[in-house]
């Protein structure tokens, strides 16, 4: 009863706000579309929409069904394009999502070698999800998660690939430049810069300065690595990233990496895949060059 056209019609006038935007996007009629609508209502018994004056509101079933319709249709969407590759003796393409904003600059180091062993294989990379990274890989928005924080769920596998510190950064003249290591006291007369991220999910509190009771004394989010440590080089604040990314850094920019407490922060880059995934050569391939490539 319900169909893939049915499902493609909700998700589309969600995210063009209304029937005639819609209709447009999936190139029909408005009428042939409200009458694709009316004959699923009819058969369900239900009503997907209603209207509030020019606006029009899902019920709980078409909340449902828009639900089923974005977990659906990526998949597959995918399954279309993996297929028609196939046919045309390609290989495939390999979809990389990124939960580690600074991860960006070591994955480049990883997919230039990795592009020259599979000629057939295009990367694509996403940043943002709908569902987050654990949602896009159950979804097929994705193929494989570039993270530090792997949530394990059952379906999915995580695998550790490269080792690195989380460090704070500073300017070259800040006072804390030359100390051994930085307290968590030491940063409460500082404005913290961090990327768009939520605070549990930021190890510089939740590993940090949350254990020791304390807190910046101002904290702002700028998405771009460029833009935080040309702020944090000008004693606009200071970052906490990795120690490998503010060496790279050092040589441009006048900033120093500072060890967070006494034993530091060691963290962890994983890759995660799809459990039936893992025996995929092409990604395969892609987590042993991942092992292999060094910073450095």
């Amino acid at each position: 009863m319900i169909e893939r056209n049915h499902l493609e019609i909700l998700r589309a006038v969600d995210l063009q706000g209304s029937l005639t935007a819609a209709a447009e996007r999936l190139h029909l009629t408005q009428s042939a579309l409200s009458h694709s609508v009316r004959k699923l209502e009819q058969q369900l018994g239900t009503d997907i929409w209603v209207r509030e004056g020019r606006q029009l509101r899902l019920t709980q079933s078409g909340e449902y069904l828009l639900s089923l319709a974005n977990r659906l249709l990526p998949q597959m969407e995918h399954a279309e394009m993996l297929v028609g590759q196939f046919a045309k003796g390609q290989r495939g393409t390999l979809r990389i999502g990124m939960e580690c904003h600074p991860c960006y600059q070591w994955l480049l180091k990883v997919v230039g070698p990795y592009l020259e062993h599979w000629p057939g294989v295009d990367v694509d990379v996403k940043q943002k999800f709908q569902f987050g990274g654990i949602g896009a890989l159950f979804g097929h928005d994705i193929d494989m998660l570039v993270t530090p924080d792997p949530l394990h769920r059952p379906g999915l596998v995580f695998e550790p690939v490269f080792d690195y510190e989380q460090v704070l950064v500073v300017g070259a003249d800040h006072p804390l430049a030359g100390k051994a290591w930085a307290e968590p006291e030491d940063l409460e007369r500082e404005v913290l810069i961090t990327y768009p991220v939520e605070i549990e999910r930021l190890d510089i509190y939740t590993r940090f300065l949350l254990p020791a009771h304390t807190s910046p004394a101002r904290h702002k989010t700028i998405e771009t690595t460029d833009i935080m440590l040309q702020m944090v080089a000008a004693g606009r604040g200071v970052a906490a990233l990795p120690r490998w990314l503010v060496e790279d850094y050092g040589a441009r920019i006048p900033v120093r990496p500072v060890q967070l407490g006494e034993a530091g922060i060691p963290k962890q880059i994983f890759l995660g895949l799809r459990e039936r995934d893992r025996e995929v050569d092409y990604l395969n391939s892609f987590m042993k060059l991942a092992r292999e490539v060094r910073w450095r």
